[in-house]
């Protein structure tokens, strides 16, 4: 449970401290990975990154050469050199995957996609040379790849369970992919008649689909997972039709992800485009009642943070606009969003 009584009251006096900081561009940005409190990256728009080393007291923005029109739509950061990006855009090969080894001055672009059909929206890793990446699915596959050595991507559509009609994923946080532990990832799924959750136990060698409650369709399902354990999750989404701003709504598990419970309805609208929990890890601030504290944004729709994994919520008044989340501990969480906004979020 949440921890002390006295823990729940206090988190609920009080908002968390909304810092803003200069990103240093004012491109939209989607995608945020921190490293730990100093080094954070994040990318977005026309090709563009930042990447802060002192936690966002200063970022420095640069732009990937050769994507210069493409969407940075997920970022997953190693260290303050090391970081992988995946792009997005119009055609087929806009659809790749670039990595940097000294902090952004030079890129290796590792895939480019030729599946004319495939739409890539999210990786993540397990550790600094093994992940995977998902893209929506072509005919009854995914064609997801993996790396296991942070160099070369192999596909494994073979592996994963047949897609629904129209299913795929939303490339709006990069967090519709969450690893675990060493082998443990999630995908979260709509655009179908059911939106799903595949579930892989042995690092994408295998994988089952579990069904979730939450609403799906054509722009609708789930859009953003995260897991503090391996047993114990979270998801969010919605509907991007605004004749359906009722349908932002999150579902926890606790069985690894068989199961899914709608929670209480965070108060925001539309579909939820990412969240975080607020603790990460196993650290003392476990003991301090905040292991079940999840963050939540809806872009347009707005922001909110519960203290219990959706059995309360408390609104983040006049926050809007803000697309990826991710955190490192209760003091140092971070918001991105449009015109090259970032927040840093501290409870």
């Amino acid at each position: 449970m949440f921890g002390a009584g006295s823990v729940l009251a206090e988190s609920g006096r009080h908002q968390p401290t909304l810092m803003p900081q200069n990103s240093g561009t004012k491109n939209a940005l989607i995608a945020v990975s921190a490293v730990n409190a100093r080094v954070v990256w994040a990318c977005g728009r026309n090709g563009t990154f930042t990447v802060t080393t002192d936690g966002g007291n200063a970022w420095q923005a640069g732009v990937v050469p050769g994507a210069e029109t493409l969407q940075l739509r997920d970022v997953q950061a190693v260290s303050d050199r090391i970081a992988y990006i995946l792009s997005v855009g119009s055609k087929p090969e806009d659809f790749r995957i670039y990595k940097t080894i000294d902090g952004g001055a030079t890129w290796t672009m590792q895939f480019e996609n030729h599946n004319a059909k495939a739409f890539y929206d999210c990786f993540a890793f397990w550790k600094p040379t093994r992940g995977i990446a998902h893209s929506d699915s072509v005919g009854t596959e995914f064609p997801d790849l993996r790396t296991t050595d942070g160099k070369t991507w192999q596909d494994i559509s073979h592996n994963l369970p047949p897609a629904l009609p129209g299913e795929g994923s939303f490339a709006s946080s990069g967090t519709c992919v969450a690893t675990q532990g060493k082998r443990n990832a999630w995908v979260a799924t709509g655009g179908s008649s059911t939106a799903r959750v595949l579930l892989t136990r042995d690092g994408g060698d295998s994988w089952k689909a579990y069904d979730t409650p939450l609403t799906s369709g054509q722009g609708a399902g789930a859009f953003t997972v995260a897991f503090r354990d391996a047993q114990s999750g979270i998801i969010g989404g919605g509907s991007l039709d605004p004749k359906q701003p009722s349908h932002a709504v999150t579902a926890i598990s606790h069985d690894g992800g068989r199961s899914w419970t709608l929670t209480n309805r965070p108060p925001v609208s539309g579909a939820i485009y990412g969240l975080s929990y607020v603790a990460t890890g196993d650290g003392p601030h476990r003991d301090r009642g905040f292991g079940r504290a999840v963050v939540i944004t809806a872009n347009a729709g707005g922001a909110a943070w519960t203290p219990d994994e959706g059995e309360t919520w408390f609104k983040l008044p006049d926050i809007v606009g803000y697309w990826g989340i991710a955190f490192v501990n209760l003091q140092s969480g971070w918001l991105v969003g449009t015109d090259g906004r970032i927040l840093k979020v501290s409870f």
